[in-house]
């Protein structure tokens, strides 16, 4: 009963703070808005009993993410970001987009838990003593090194060009 509660709230959490995320017309609201939504997003990693995930959302993300939203918005003109047009003529893009997110919403209500069976089941069963820490260690730097380290040097890529932009308004 606890833990039906405890969903609905950090749900409730997940979609309130996502919905005024996109909503408010202040970057900063919305920066606040998203730390909402993604605390959320941490409390049902917690409900899930993956404890890694949700100290890496807390940290990682609430910590360390938004910081850096916050000091691009800093670093933005906002004065001038208001004046400027806030539409432009894509709305086909975003129309194709709502279609295919829906496709898929369609899809998975069609197929309903055979949509969800992608991957192969793993050949060796984790080790009695191993935590989901570990688990998730050995299967990341191995069957999953290449994402991993082609992830990292995005990001690496996406804060060098943010400090060379910042540096060339100041």
């Amino acid at each position: 009963m606890t833990d039906t509660v405890l969903f609905y709230v950090f749900a409730l959490l997940v979609l309130g703070g996502g919905v005024l995320t996109i909503t408010r017309k202040s970057a900063v609201h919305s920066a606040i808005y998203l730390i909402i939504s993604l605390i959320g997003v941490g409390g049902l990693y917690l409900l899930q009993q993956a404890e890694f995930l949700f100290a890496v959302q807390i940290i990682l993300y609430v910590g360390g993410v938004m910081l850096l939203f916050l000091f691009v918005i800093m670093l933005v003109n906002l004065e001038q970001a208001a004046t400027e047009r806030q539409f432009n003529k894509q709305w086909w893009i975003a129309l194709a987009c709502v279609l295919a997110v829906g496709a898929e919403l369609a899809y998975v209500l069609y197929r309903g838990a055979a949509a969800f069976q992608f991957a192969r089941p793993s050949e060796t069963p984790p080790a009695p003593g191993m935590g989901n820490t570990e688990i998730l260690a050995q299967v990341l730097f191995s069957e999953y090194l290449l994402p991993f380290e082609v992830a990292s040097v995005l990001l690496l890529v996406a804060v060098v060009g943010s400090v060379i932009m910042a540096k060339k308004r100041i």
